[in-house]
């Protein structure tokens, strides 16, 4: 049995495409409209915006055969948007119509009450009882979006599974061999590769769709998550390795730092429970051809192993390669979601386009934020934040964003202000943390990777300050970055501050504290993990 991908050409699908040969099945890609009927199994993995995937699917002459082929019961499985695009419409792209073929809009995640998008670690509530569920022990799966599925009476036979988050929503349908996850399967580790297992190898699935949906005996919860981060960069012998600063300083008795392998390391992190991977370029920008950019491979060959959420931050930019071929951020930001990277991640590029926002006082379309969260979705790109401490003794000696501190300054002073940087921490720009972070979310940011300079490589703890300051500003998830040294910091942060993740990188990397004793020592203060 051959597996058909139904590949539109946007986003991840290597990942997609890596799980189901992973799982022993062979699989090709659709590339007609002839192919979608004819399919042995279909796996459709909506990624991107809601307008733009319909924009795309009726480019392509898809929408008719996709139509037909779930109104005769062929196998289909849905992913994501792939599940959203089965219904009449979605808030996200007003005026677009979906496929139809269940009753109902799309709506989006209320964002006074939680952040948006939910990113992360979910459970689901079974209301039916379904062969896809075999081997399942009610573990979570990966979520990462910002529009969702109501139940409604109409589109009650349809409902397989539900999620909490801030309100209940459809995260699963079924209907004879029509299926579709508004999580990720592929990336939702062992879990999540037995369900898809499950679709590519039941010959027909059964549900008992006639029946009353199952009750919920209590709601789910998102889970912390624990990012493990890999700072890469080649050496002075010309060789790609994992490094960690001290200060942002990644050298040590004049070699760079050598810590292991990108691709090796990210392996066993996943082996060992972290719930994201990110890899972030800090090699200076070079000039290669978009194909030959080192951490193209990186993402290739770790996506074939590893099945949670990859970042790639770091020289996602406009530029023109030794070749003399042009490339925009958004043909950057596209070879590598090719290549298998879930969201990516904007630093100095992000400050460049914040203060032209605020000189010129409106939006220009043009910058990566806006041009990548337009075609992909808010959620899929990540706010990379350098700022350090600058101390002032009284709040109206500056214009910028002022907190009283608990950590006074050099000289005894009591508030500071948090300047952004670029250039890696080498060039400090006249624009504070919350002007940074406000602005991005409205240029289409869906999260912030918070750092901070003061706190790198001291393993003294997150900057509470700096991150509760955030999370206040911004409606959007906030992962916590910089400091941790033990355990009990993990645990820390996400009681103080309420932090979406922490992220981690040399103390994992020296195995000075194991992800596992991170999870161990959370799950027993009541945190929720996965």
């Amino acid at each position: 049995m051959i597996i058909s991908l139904l590949d539109y050409g946007a986003g991840n699908v290597r990942s997609v495409r890596n799980a189901i040969r992973k799982l022993g099945f062979e699989v090709r890609d659709v590339t007609n409209p002839d192919d979608i009927l004819q399919a042995d199994k279909l796996v459709f993995p909506g990624v991107g915006s809601f307008g733009s995937a319909m924009e795309r699917l009726h480019a392509k002459g898809f929408v008719e055969p996709l139509i037909a082929r779930i109104k005769a019961n062929k196998p289909f499985l849905g992913i994501c948007l792939g599940l959203q695009t089965l219904f009449e419409g979605s808030e996200e792209s007003l005026g677009v119509k979906g496929l139809g073929v269940i009753p109902g809009m799309v709506g989006k995640f209320d964002e006074k009450r939680m952040s948006v998008p939910q990113i992360g670690w979910n459970g689901i509530n079974i209301r039916r009882k379904s062969s896809l569920f075999d081997g399942f022990e009610n573990q979570k799966l990966y979520f990462v979006h910002s529009f969702r599925a109501a139940m409604t009476p109409e589109n009650r036979e349809w409902v397989l599974t539900t999620t909490d988050y801030g309100e209940e929503f459809v995260s699963g349908v079924q209907k004879g061999n029509v299926v579709a996850f508004q999580f990720h399967p592929e990336k939702s580790g062992e879990a999540g590769l037995n369900l898809l297992k499950n679709f590519l190898s039941i010959p027909e699935l059964a549900t008992d769709s006639g029946a009353e949906l199952l009750p919920v005996p209590a709601g789910t919860r998102l889970a912390k998550r624990i990012i493990a981060c890999l700072d890469v960069r080649t050496n002075d012998q010309g060789d790609l390795v994992v490094t960690k600063g001290d200060q942002y300083d990644v050298r040590e008795g004049g070699e760079v730092r050598n810590l292991g392998k990108p691709v090796e390391l990210a392996g066993r992190y996943y082996d060992e429970g972290a719930d994201e991977v990110t890899f972030l370029n800090i090699t200076a920008f070079r000039d290669f051809p978009l194909r030959d950019q080192p951490m193209i491979e990186v993402l290739q060959r770790t996506s074939e192993n590893v099945f949670v959420p990859l970042t790639i931050g770091g020289g996602i930019r406009e530029y023109t390669a030794s070749d003399g071929v042009h490339y925009t951020s958004l043909d950057v930001a596209s070879e590598y979601f090719r290549s298998g990277a879930d969201k990516i991640s904007i630093g100095s590029d992000a400050v460049l386009a914040v203060e032209e926002y605020l000189k010129i006082g409106t939006k220009t379309g043009k910058t990566s934020l806006e041009q990548i969260s337009r075609v992909y979705g808010n959620q899929a790109v990540v706010v990379s934040v350098d700022p350090r401490r600058v101390y002032v003794t009284l709040p109206d000696e500056t214009s910028h964003h002022v907190i009283e501190t608990k950590f006074p300054g050099p000289n005894g002073e009591r508030y500071c202000w948090y300047q952004c940087t670029i250039k890696g921490g080498r060039e400090g720009r006249d624009l504070d943390v919350v002007q940074l972070v406000t602005v991005c979310e409205k240029l289409g940011a869906g999260e912030i990777l918070l750092n901070c300079m003061d706190k790198d490589g001291t393993n003294s703890g997150y900057d509470l300050e700096l991150i509760t300051m955030v999370k206040e500003q911004v409606t959007i998830p906030v992962i916590a970055s910089s400091g941790a040294g033990k355990v009990e910091h993990f645990s820390e942060v996400f009681e103080a501050t309420n932090a979406d993740a922490a992220l981690a990188a040399g103390i994992f990397h020296r195995k000075e504290v194991p992800i596992e004793a991170v999870k161990k020592h959370l799950q027993e203060e009541g945190i929720e993990i996965r």
